[in-house]
């Protein structure tokens, strides 16, 4: 455990000396090679919400049950919002799950990528049951984890834990912005999640910004 431990900490975030080839559609043999090396459970994790103008970022952590893996687990972006809906269901009834988010002003004071990892930080630790090992989706493993963890590029394509993580986060950040379409009328929330459309920026242009608004992001950034 102590070896894994190190090579985790000097290894990039492909390495093949831990992960090697990246499967066509998520599978569970990043997990199974983790808990071959002493290493169980194995939490995946994923956010929703780094490129909207407006809006949380979501994270999500998942312990999936290896006997009772649900069908058609998928990066959320290759699924529709049905099939996500359904499997968010699924996955609540037979994971262990914990959700976290960074608001618009923590990702203002901190930037998007700090408040991403915070987010995924702290969703793992939220986790009913402690993870003995983290895959992170992306390049960066969340700093303050209280296991090994492991950046898996693309990961919600490679690791089933992953993709339900991304599933989880999308429907949350999803609903979250279906409510802010109601509590901040005018902005087509409910239909653009808080991303850059054309009808976003007119709205921003005719209201102004309002409390949901990333500041620091361009075109409401003030140079």
């Amino acid at each position: 455990m102590c070896e894994l431990s190190r090579m985790s900490s000097r290894t990039p975030p492909d390495s093949p000396s831990l992960f090697e080839a990246a499967p066509l559609v998520p599978d569970f043999e990043l997990e199974r090679l983790a808990r071959r090396q002493g290493f169980w459970p194995v939490a995946g994790t994923d956010e929703a919400g780094r490129g909207p103008l407006a809006g949380p970022v979501v994270a999500a952590a998942v312990i999936l049950d290896p006997d009772n893996i649900p069908d058609g687990l998928n990066d959320s972006k290759k699924l529709t919002a049905a099939r996500r809906a359904v499997l968010f269901d699924v996955i609540l009834a037979s994971a262990h799950v914990s959700i976290a988010s960074s608001s618009p002003l923590h990702i203002d004071v901190r930037d998007i990528r700090k408040a991403s990892l915070d987010a995924m930080r702290r969703a793992v630790a939220g986790l009913p049951v402690r993870a003995a090992y983290v895959l992170a989706d992306g390049r960066d493993v969340p700093d303050g984890l209280a296991c090994p963890g492991k950046a898996v590029i693309k990961g919600d394509g490679r690791s089933l834990s992953i993709a339900a993580a991304s599933i989880i986060a999308k429907v949350m950040r999803d609903r979250m912005m279906e409510r802010a379409g109601v509590v901040f009328p005018g902005y087509g929330f409910e239909l653009h999640a808080g991303y850059g459309t054309q009808v976003h920026r007119d709205a921003i242009e005719r209201q102004g910004p309002c409390l949901l608004h990333r500041m620091s992001f361009r075109p409401l950034k003030r140079e």
